[in-house]
């Protein structure tokens, strides 16, 4: 297993020696100079961000690889393509905690409903009046879900037990969640919603999906919440809306460029990014590291399951999380 966390260590463990199969873990990406580590290894786990090289997939099938398992929802770092041609099964793991997620955007939405990052910052300058700040109640507001597949379904049900309305867009509409949701064109969902809340893929359909246009058709009093992949909003955009004051603020679990500085100690250091030394500038705007799948549940599950599918494969038998 590459880019393995402490955190990720006891679960691990406790996998290996339930079945009985030696599991060796490093810190480092899979890249070009790493690869050629990987021999006499029969399968292999990888969590990254960082694009996986065209030149890695015929060393790790002259390594005798049959697979690449990440253990991440995202497998955009991947080339599938490249993979394929060099006879590598592909498989993710599409939902190792849709709660971890969902609550998160949960936590995110009440933090921007009630002013919660603006009464931070006054409070750190011993400012102490509310003025002007008047919060909303979840049960008065209508949520829309952008993706409403396992992790969206399960943010609607959480918004729902609270009394909100909510509408959502998806390509499949499903019967579980009628009495939950209502289906809506994406275009309605911006313009009705209060909440904006994206769960989508990142794929060249998903890709830069929240962009001027749609920003556009949100409220002024509106909030955009962002728990799935950094490209599906077009950051400059959303900026200048909220630099225009055409949205109220947006909290944001993932960012286009994250790979350079989520996850690192950057204290005392010029950030590597205009648009989150932008973003920070904000009191309406909230910006956490990518933290939706950081909980005791779903790390556990990621690892799990990332592992029982290279057991799958290499037992010759079909596994359910292969992508192509």
């Amino acid at each position: 297993m590459l880019s393995v966390r402490d955190d990720e260590q006891k679960a691990i463990k406790e996998w290996s020696q339930r079945n009985n199969i030696q599991v060796d873990t490093v810190e480092w990406d899979l890249h070009e100079n790493t690869a050629v580590k990987i021999v006499g290894y029969d399968g292999l786990v990888i969590q990254q961000r960082s694009k996986v090289e065209a030149s890695v997939y015929p060393i790790l099938k002259k390594a005798g690889l049959k697979q690449i398992s990440t253990r991440t929802a995202g497998f955009d770092m991947v080339d599938l393509d490249a993979a394929h041609e060099n006879g590598l099964q592909v498989t993710n793991v599409p939902a190792y905690s849709p709660r971890s997620v969902a609550e998160l955007a949960l936590t995110h939405t009440m933090r921007l409903i009630r002013n919660l990052e603006i009464f931070d910052k006054r409070i750190e300058k011993q400012d102490y009046r509310w003025a002007g700040l008047q919060a909303k109640e979840v049960h008065s507001l209508t949520i829309g879900i952008i993706g409403a597949g396992r992790i969206g379904a399960t943010t609607a049900r959480l918004f729902k037990a609270l009394g909100a309305e909510v509408i959502a867009n998806d390509l499949k509409e499903r019967t579980d969640l009628r009495d939950i949701v209502t289906y809506k064109s994406k275009e309605e969902v911006l313009a009705e919603a209060d909440v904006v809340c994206l769960h989508v893929d990142l794929n060249e359909t998903s890709y830069k999906l929240i962009d001027e246009k749609a920003l556009s058709l949100m409220k002024p009093t509106a909030f955009l919440v962002n728990e799935c992949r950094g490209p599906v909003v077009d950051t400059d955009a959303l900026i200048k809306a909220l630099e225009q004051k055409k949205i109220a603020g947006a909290a944001l679990d993932t960012l286009t460029g994250e790979e350079n500085f989520f996850n690192f100690d950057l204290q005392g250091k010029q950030l590597p990014s205009k648009q989150l030394i932008k973003l920070r500038e904000m009191d309406n705007v909230i910006v956490t590291p990518h933290i939706g799948f950081y909980t005791n549940i779903a790390v556990k599950n990621m690892v799990d399951i990332s592992l029982d599918d290279v057991l799958t494969i290499l037992k010759g038998e079909h596994c359910v999380h292969q992508v192509s």
